[in-house]
């Protein structure tokens, strides 16, 4: 039944080809994951040429065969302008996640105190800072920033890196609000210029709230480095230490999901999800259900794969502007082992990013080949998937 997760652990499985969701069933059959099987943002539509009902149709297809009877969902991804609702909510997607990441402020992290003032003063400085710092002592805001030198300076520092990017999130909800009844409502900020504090969730989480958005999930940008289709790079004590204060940040308000972006083939990372927001969670994928496709090409259609890879190679510097990446071409392995190239750091960013430029001008041929060997890329999935699944339990 195709509807809003709410509350319920929740699992997103991209699908840029539309033909995974046989094997995303297979894999989240008997867990505990309520999944989203449709699941693309307006960039990928643009760049695998399919709309958002040609996504939400393939799902269900594949939802029908597999006589799947429980509850699953359908993501709007990395909405950024109230224009990118209709055609998603038209097609009857439950799930929007709204990326307003192009409202955010960076600067605000080194700018002077002087141009804070100057900023902060369109953005209502004074009822905010009534708010948050004239409270009793046990606010929220003194216990969140009791770590840091100045809690006026930091709420400052928020308030002008997030405020604009909050009234966006909240427009974006309200009109979502006329065209829909019941959905649920992600706001992404992983993709800014750098990571999401503590402090700043529990600013962004509670404007969200006052300005009455009922949001069911929230993906921050966390340290380290979260890079699509490979395992997380950085210092994971770091980070256990850092997750451990968000989530103090999601107890306190206990309404909503914490959500992982980037979350493909995060292994190393999903048992400190799972140890802090135990069934509070989503996790997002999308690329890796690509590269599970290319293993099966490496392996039954060489030829075919060898020419995606050398595409990969040739449009990989321009393709890559959009991510978050570190791939260097001049650590490309040989190619004596095909399929062992996608258990390569750098041939899978390289083949990751370089998706469109494969689906332009290889889509028929790719499609073919994974049509002809479909029990091959539904096995190869359900075994990829487990894996993931069986972290976060």
């Amino acid at each position: 039944m195709l509807s809003p997760l709410n509350l319920s652990p929740s699992f997103g499985f991209g699908d840029r080809l539309g033909l995974a969701t046989p094997g995303h069933i297979a894999a989240v059959r008997g867990t505990k994951f309520a999944p989203i099987f449709a699941q693309q943002s307006v960039r990928e539509n643009a760049r695998t040429g399919r709309t958002p009902q040609q996504v939400m149709d393939d799902a269900k297809r594949a939802v029908d065969a597999a006589k799947w009877d429980a509850p699953w969902g359908a993501d709007a991804d990395h909405l950024k302008t109230v224009d990118d609702l209709p055609t998603f909510v038209v097609a009857g997607y439950t799930f929007f996640t709204v990326d307003p990441g192009e409202h955010v402020d960076n600067a605000a992290d080194t700018d002077s105190i002087e141009t804070l003032k100057q900023k902060v003063a369109g953005l209502n400085w004074d009822e905010l800072s009534a708010l948050y710092m004239n409270e009793n002592g046990e606010q929220a805001w003194g216990r969140f920033a009791k770590s840091l030198k100045g809690e006026a300076e930091s709420l400052m520092r928020a308030t002008v890196k997030y405020g604009n990017a909050i009234q966006h999130a909240v427009t974006m909800f309200r009109r979502l609000s006329e065209l829909k009844d019941a959905f649920d409502f992600e706001v992404s900020v992983d993709e800014t210029d750098s990571p999401t504090t503590p402090l700043e969730h529990y600013f962004i989480a509670n404007e969200l709230t006052r300005a009455d958005v009922k949001f069911t999930s929230l993906a921050p940008r966390f340290i380290g480095r979260f890079e699509k289709g490979v395992d997380y790079i950085g210092d994971l004590n770091a980070l256990d230490a850092e997750l451990a204060k968000h989530a103090a940040v999601t107890a306190y308000f206990g309404s909503y999901k914490l959500s992982l972006h980037s979350g493909s083939d995060k292994f190393s990372v999903y048992p400190l999800i799972a140890k802090y927001w135990g069934e509070r969670i989503h996790v997002k994928t999308a690329g890796t259900s690509y590269l599970e496709a290319l293993r099966v090409l490496a392996k039954h259609d060489p030829d075919l794969f060898l020419k995606i890879y050398a595409l990969g190679c040739e449009r990989y510097e321009t393709d890559k502007k959009t991510y978050h990446v570190s791939a260097q071409l001049v650590m490309l392995p040989g190619t004596d082992d095909l399929p062992s190239l996608l258990n390569d750091f750098h041939a899978r960013e390289v083949l990751h990013v370089t998706f469109g430029s494969a689906l332009t001008r290889f889509g028929s041929e790719i499609k073919s080949a994974l049509m002809k060997h479909a029990d091959a890329y539904r096995a190869g999935l359900e075994l990829h998937f487990e894996k993931h699944l069986s972290l976060l339990k």
